[in-house]
């Protein structure tokens, strides 16, 4: 019979990642999370945990009590690192993950996983820091791995890039074969369009349209081969390709940073993207109609959609008001990523004593 490991959940947001972790087998007996309103998504969702809606510098002493812990977990504040933010090394968020390795020094399981973004595995402006934090774990007695995952090879509708930084204590660390036990998760995710048209249209009690942002067009176009990329429209907020995967969900949707998409394409009532005509013309220098804002048939994802996309269960419950449910679901590590990660560990753990 497989051993239920116990872990301990860090910076935990929403859940996401204690919903793969769950999934798995694994007992979260206890999550710290300091936004309140995900603290209370997480309480709803994972009653049998202990949440400690706190900073996480105000109970390391609750944490370091902790008995009997096989497993930490967690994403630390990804802002410091991530190239779509300021890269501040001095960024206080950055030094959450030394201080996450702090509370694994002190719990001694015989595991953890660190998830982050790709950058702090692969450039170089992160190469002293990675090489610390690498060393750090090496003196608590845990050999620790980076591993670059993108959710769309693990059945997610999304291309979301993100470091695994798993630790393993005092033991041979046989990285091939939890690289090949990750592997075997593979798999080929429904299309955005086979994902959300399940919903049903934006709008009603059952799917409410939950960012009305309009979407205007850009006087000077930045143009690239793809309709989904470049910069022919104002915001942040793309449109996304229904018939691929979407580009990783930002924390700051809600507004006109929120990912779009064309209503009457999701549901076939028109044969063609209405974005993709618009880029071609663009493309080739067609006269194009001086639209102020785009037709109705674009329009941003929902809360609902933001979340399937994310891979969270239908039945997750959010709490907060909407901008709020927002930035938990874009914080999210992808459920479905996270599962395959929580397996391939539980599995080598099952295997090898440690």
């Amino acid at each position: 019979m497989r051993k239920q490991f116990r872990a301990i959940s860090l910076f935990s947001g929403a859940g996401g990642m204690d919903v793969g972790f769950e999934k798995a087998g694994v007992k979260v007996v206890l999550a710290n999370e300091l936004m309140q309103y995900a603290a209370e998504t997480y309480k709803m969702n994972h009653p049998d945990s202990i949440v400690l809606n706190n900073d996480i510098n105000k109970v390391l002493y609750d944490l370091y009590n902790m008995k009997n812990i096989d497993i930490v977990f967690g994403g630390p504040p990804c802002q410091g690192f991530s190239v779509a933010g300021k890269m501040n090394p001095d960024d206080e968020r950055s030094r959450l993950i030394f201080t996450f390795l702090d509370v694994v020094k002190h719990l001694k399981p015989k595991a953890f996983v660190m998830e982050n973004v790709k950058a702090l595995a692969k450039l170089d402006r992160w190469k002293d820091v990675r090489s610390r934090y690498l060393n750090n774990a090496l003196e608590a007695g845990y050999t620790c791995v980076p591993f670059v995952l993108n959710a769309a090879d693990y059945g997610v509708s999304q291309k979301r890039e993100r470091v695994f930084f798993i630790g393993i204590k005092n033991t041979l660390f046989f990285e091939n074969e939890l690289w090949e036990l990750i592997y075997q998760k593979k798999e080929k995710p429904q299309t955005v369009k086979e994902l959300l048209r399940v919903l049903g249209r934006a709008g009603s009690v059952e799917h409410p349209a939950t960012c009305t942002a309009k979407i205007t067009f850009a006087t000077n176009p930045i143009m690239r081969k793809s309709p989904y990329a470049g910069m022919y429209f104002n915001g942040q907020g793309r449109p996304i390709n229904l018939d691929g995967c979407a580009n990783t969900l930002p924390a700051s949707m809600g507004g006109n940073k929120t990912p779009f998409l064309d209503e009457d394409y999701l549901y076939d009532v028109s044969e063609e993207d209405w974005v993709v005509g618009y880029h071609k013309a663009l493309m080739n220098n067609s006269v194009v109609p001086k639209f102020k804002e785009a037709p109705r048939r674009l329009r941003r994802i929902t809360l609902k959609e933001a979340a399937k996309i994310q891979s969270f269960p239908d039945e997750y419950i959010f709490c907060g008001n909407k901008a709020s449910i927002y930035t938990q679901i874009g914080n999210a590590v992808p459920c479905k990523l996270a599962y395959v990660v929580a397996n391939a560990l539980v599995q080598y753990l099952d295997k090898h004593e440690v």
